[in-house]
């Protein structure tokens, strides 16, 4: 595979994998033309008598043609779905009738995932998907191939993003897997608790409350039956964030974050640097006695994900953890934090009030607006990032890398003027992380409008590649791109990944004006 890879040849997924894609469709045309041979079985009657042993041979004959039809063609599917790894790009053909090519630029891979289904890792087989900037989806979804085959060309098509040269003779030859450090891990016990403690337990718990309540008091016990529906609910939600978010751990290697969780389905993540658009720290209410956060980012390619739990998952950067896990990931996503006391900045964003850390709040005048929040309400600019805090209740931190901001706007409604006070947002791509300063000063806020803006040129302006390695060590080999020894401290690891994504000399658009709301 690898000699192939190098040689630009145009490969094919594993032969296995058009029935492990429709092992569905197989299952229902057995379903329709055996149920009532499955029928008969399980009530003991003969299965040939009757009228019903008339049109056997019919069922038998109608079924076997349809399910050779259904082999053929996944055959058919397989021969003319084939990939490539060439020229800076990988390639994808599929389909026998309508004919369709997918190509990715290399240099624009924002994430690769390897996924295993249930059923395909019985098989030993993964699923390969490449998430491209302004993609809106998957660009490219290999399925399926081996494990091996789902790795080695990871770590391929990683280290050309990267622009590394593995092998100057062999400048097209496939990498070897680069190393991984372990971060930190999710215990189960850890997960549950989250769980329990969640938002919507909160939400659910009070609508159980109002329900006795409204009973009590009409003496109408149909109540009740509106918890039925919430707790079933409930128990697929909390089956599907435990089964997304089980065994849930975080590695940094030369080739970028790598995240692995799940139960029945496992997914392994690995996000280059840089490519993180935004970041968001996040504390319910009932997580602040433990001393839990959530982190949750943004990433292109990720918010056009159709099912919303699988983006939920792909969105998650921790599902729960300590403040030093938070820490942990910070360091890595932001590996200069651009300021001399990260420790004391990060603090402040994540638990402070007023002007701790740096912080500029909301005015004094305006807290009528925000009585429990006007103290949180605020943002700090380090040089290479800017920090957004907020909620007193519900506590959040938005990191944005400057480089990562692609417009501004300012919004100001009627109230928000009897106060002189307006809201500034960061566009971002699509994601859970909506960076939005909330009731800062006018003064304040048209300075930052302007002093964001040209953070955010300089920042692209330096960025002179989409290779994120080239301008720090061009030619580095990929197995001496150089990890610390304590991958997560942040400042150690600037030397080795600063990001480096973004087209050089792209100004940023702006919109400053007032909204009207």
């Amino acid at each position: 595979m690898a000699a192939s890879t190098a040689d630009g040849e145009w490969l094919r997924v594993h032969p296995a994998s058009p029935f492990v894609r429709g092992w569905v469709a197989l299952a229902a045309i057995g379903f329709f033309f055996g149920r009532d041979v499955f029928e008969r079985a399980l009530q003991g009657r003969p299965i040939l008598e009757d009228e019903f042993a008339g049109r056997a041979p019919w069922l038998l004959a109608g079924g076997g043609i349809i399910l050779a039809i259904a082999v053929l063609g996944f055959i058919l599917t397989w021969y003319f779905t084939k990939y490539q790894v060439s020229g800076g790009y990988v390639r994808v053909n599929t389909g026998f009738i309508f004919r369709q090519q997918r190509q990715a630029r290399l240099d624009r891979v924002q994430a690769i995932d390897i996924e295993q289904p249930l059923l395909a890792r019985i098989f030993g087989l993964a699923e390969l998907k490449f998430e491209v900037a302004d993609a809106g989806e998957s660009a490219v979804r290999l399925a399926y191939l081996t494990m091996e085959e789902a790795r080695q060309l990871r770590a391929t098509i990683l280290a050309r993003a990267a622009g590394v040269a593995v092998d100057p003779s062999r400048p097209d030859g496939p990498a070897p897997e680069a190393p991984e450090y372990p971060v930190l891990a999710v215990p189960p016990s850890r997960l549950i608790g989250s769980l329990l403690l969640s938002e919507q337990s909160v939400f659910v718990l009070l609508g159980g409350v109002a329900s006795v309540v409204l009973s009590a008091i009409t003496d109408n016990r149909g109540f009740y039956f509106y918890l039925i529906p919430a707790a079933l609910g409930l128990a697929a939600s909390y089956w599907n964030l435990f089964n997304k978010g089980y065994n849930f751990t975080a590695a940094i290697s030369p080739d970028g974050i790598r995240l692995r969780y799940g139960l029945l389905d496992t997914q392994a993540q690995t996000l280059p640097p840089g490519r993180i658009q935004a970041l968001k720290v996040g504390q319910p209410p009932l997580w602040r006695a433990l001393g839990w956060y959530r982190i949750q980012v943004n990433v292109a390619g990720y918010g056009g994900v159709e099912n919303a739990a699988e983006g939920s998952a792909r969105t998650t950067l921790l599902p729960v953890g300590r403040l030093e896990d938070v820490m942990a990931i910070l360091a890595l996503v932001l590996p200069d934090p651009g300021t001399a006391n990260p420790a004391d900045v990060f603090g402040a964003g994540l638990h402070g009030l007023d002007s701790d850390g740096g912080f500029v709040t909301t005015p004094r005048r305006a807290r009528l607006l925000a009585p429990l929040g006007w103290r949180r309400n605020g943002f700090a600019a380090t040089d290479t990032a800017l920090l957004i805090r907020s909620g007193r209740c519900w506590r959040e931190l938005v990191m944005v890398p400057h480089q990562r901001t692609q417009s501004l706007a300012l919004h100001q409604g009627p109230l928000a003027r009897r106060f002189r006070v307006a809201d500034l947002v960061l566009h971002t791509t699509v994601g859970p992380v909506t960076p939005r300063l909330r009731q800062a000063g006018e003064e304040q806020a048209l300075a930052l409008f302007d002093a964001q803006s040209a953070r955010a040129r300089l920042a692209r302006k330096r960025q002179t590649t989409e290779q994120w390695l080239a301008q720090v060590a061009p030619g580095t080999p990929l197995g001496d791109a150089g990890l610390p020894g304590k991958p997560a401290a942040g400042p150690e690891l600037a030397s080795e990944h600063q990001p480096a994504e973004g087209p050089a000399e792209t100004p940023i658009p702006t919109q400053k004006g007032q909204h009207h709301g």
